[in-house]
């Protein structure tokens, strides 16, 4: 037997389920970047969300990803878009963060952006963006997860945005 082969025994128990309230708490404990994630779709209609689920997947080719829950008012603007930027967030755009994370009709009202590849708006300030075209979706539970195609980089050298335990924070190095 391999050691990624497990076996059970008759024996064992089931484990137990994971609270939902308890798997959060846990997984706040993991301090991320905060993002807003914009597009466009092909009839106008621009769309952002807040999102710390987001990672590099591959440097070469060079994917990002990222998930969407289900429920999310704008998934249907994410699916039929053809691309999509990440705007990496400044530690001085908590309120950024929040606007985008909230249900509104338009999040980008008050908003300076300046327009992406595609039109995809792009959100000034951040520290940095990457616009992306779709590669694919995939299932992911409650959530769908959108692999996107890096095609174009930008980046400052403000300082980001830092999430963790349920509250927004800054960064600072030990040295």
């Amino acid at each position: 037997m391999n050691s990624l082969q497990m076996t059970k025994t008759s024996n064992s128990a089931p484990p137990p389920g994971v609270h939902p309230t308890e798997y959060r708490t846990v997984l706040g404990r993991f301090a991320t970047g905060v993002t807003v994630m914009t597009t466009v779709c092909p009839q106008g209609r621009r769309a952002g969300v807040t999102v710390s689920s987001f990672n590099t997947l591959s440097l070469d080719p060079p994917l990002v990803l990222w998930s969407l829950a289900l429920k999310a008012p704008s998934l249907s603007v994410f699916r039929d878009a053809g691309r999509f930027a990440v705007n990496i967030l400044a530690e001085d755009q908590a309120e950024l963060a929040l606007q985008f994370a909230r249900g509104a009709e338009d999040k980008f009202v008050g908003v300076a952006t300046t327009e992406g590849l595609g039109g995809v708006p792009l959100i000034q300030g951040a520290v940095a963006h990457i616009e992306c075209e779709m590669e694919r979706r995939d299932d992911g539970g409650d959530h769908e997860l959108y692999i996107g195609r890096t095609v174009r980089t930008h980046s400052s050298d403000r300082h980001p945005l830092i999430f963790a335990k349920g509250r927004f924070g800054q960064f600072t190095t030990f040295s």
